[in-house]
């Protein structure tokens, strides 16, 4: 077992860990409600106005942490429990898919970087493996068409690159929510704690799938140099 492929496998194993403890935050802080009894699409909706963005939407989707914003639709979508919910998770949940709009709004770099990645990484995701695997195969005759095994791993690069750019986006959307929760008093003191603690979790996970993306690179490389 290579160095490499150790790693990725202690990655697997964090990352599993991290997902357990972020549900176990998320459902624990479901069952905290806030004096307010501002619902997660209340929360949203009043982020939004505070931030003057009025052309963003706020819908409902089907699923658990299936929360996410779509600039093309320019719509803040909100799972089932966090749109119609008014617990601490809810609203922390809610105040970071705004974030993001507020990002979007705002021209933020990173987000914007991402978002023109997107459609290249729909492609490599899907194919890298496959090219990796081609390249393999045609190397063992054709030794002139190693550049096929290259442009695998370039594919997966491209993926680790989107990973990485993920996490400052990630970050700050989360950066945002809190101080609007904060400025905006929507929670305050152990609730506010409580709303931080969930989307550093939250935050935790894409981090481990960057440091993953990065793992597998590596691996490959590793995998060349041998070759």
């Amino acid at each position: 077992m290579t160095p490499e492929f150790l790693l990725i496998i202690i990655i697997g194993v964090v990352g599993l860990i991290v997902q357990m403890r972020l549900k176990s935050v998320f459902n624990k802080y479901s069952q905290v409600m806030f004096p307010g009894g501002l619902t997660g699409r209340d929360v949203a909706e009043k982020m939004l106005r505070d931030n003057g963005i009025h052309d963003v939407k706020v819908v409902s989707t089907p699923g658990h942490l299936t929360d996410h914003y779509n600039p093309k639709t320019k719509t803040v979508n909100l799972s089932e429990p966090v749109y119609n919910s008014n617990s601490v998770a809810a609203a922390a949940v809610a105040a970071h898919e705004c974030g993001h709009a507020v990002q979007h709004a705002r021209a933020y770099g990173p987000l914007e970087m991402r978002s023109a990645l997107v459609p290249v990484i729909s492609f490599t995701s899907m194919w890298s493996t496959w090219v990796i695997i081609a390249g393999i195969l045609l190397m063992a005759s054709f030794p002139h068409l190693i550049w096929v095994f290259w442009l695998g791993i370039a594919m997966i690069g491209c993926s680790a690159l989107f990973s990485l750019i993920t996490l400052p986006v990630e970050y700050n959307a989360s950066a945002r929510a809190l101080e609007w929760l904060k400025t905006s008093r929507t929670l305050q003191g152990e609730q506010l704690a409580q709303a931080k603690q969930a989307l550093s979790w939250a935050a935790r996970t894409y981090l481990v799938a960057a440091l993953s993306a990065i793992a597998t690179l590596l691996y490959y490389l590793s995998f060349a140099r041998r070759d």
